[in-house]
């Protein structure tokens, strides 16, 4: 099996996506993007920002020209934004050429990790618990419809759940390749 062209992580606000993006790219050898990172750069502006001039629908016509453009590029794994999945034809852009994967975890979970981050839109009310429980309720089936690989995180360091992506990748990353190159040469010292 080889590796797919884009490995493109989909799930809720505080799932892990960047984090864990970040560090699968390094081990695949892969290029990190992170869809909402660059609208940002190229706007000039937070998401908040672009939330409060444009609403949700103005960043979200951003956000699918983004991953539209995002989708011609080779040996990425790309993080989306938790409602990158509500318009029907970005799921298209998601899948193409890539394996998608669902960062899935608990509402608990969501609610620790997101509690004081402040540039989170739809999060900026009297519950975000409520806002986070009405969006898993409606996005949770469209992020297990599109995805090849479910990963639950919960309980689990990104570490531990990038090792176990990189096996139900391929078990043959351009690292693990290395290492047992080198483990190989030293075998091959040691034996003459």
């Amino acid at each position: 099996m080889t590796l797919p062209k884009r490995v493109v992580l989909v799930g809720p606000m505080g799932a892990g996506k960047s984090t864990i993006g970040r560090m699968l790219a390094k081990e695949l050898g892969y290029r990190f993007l992170d869809s909402d990172r660059i609208i940002e750069e190229r706007c000039g502006a937070n998401i908040p920002w672009i939330f409060d001039v444009e609403g949700e629908d103005g960043f979200r016509q951003r956000e699918s020209a983004m991953l539209r453009e995002l989708s011609e590029a080779s040996c990425t794994v790309l993080a989306t934004g938790g409602g990158a999945v509500m318009r029907r034809e970005n799921h298209e852009f998601l899948k193409k050429d890539a394996v998608v994967v669902y960062l899935r975890t608990s509402l608990e979970q969501q609610v620790e990790r997101t509690r004081k981050d402040r540039n989170r839109p739809l999060l900026q009310n009297d519950n975000p618990e409520a806002v986070l429980r009405n969006l898993f309720a409606v996005r949770d089936p469209i992020y297990t419809e599109l995805a090849d690989i479910v990963m639950f995180t919960d309980r689990k360091s990104p570490r531990l759940v990038v090792r176990q992506l990189v096996n139900r990748l391929n078990p043959k990353t351009p690292r693990q390749k290395r290492q047992r190159r080198k483990q190989g040469r030293q075998y091959a010292k040691g034996t003459s």
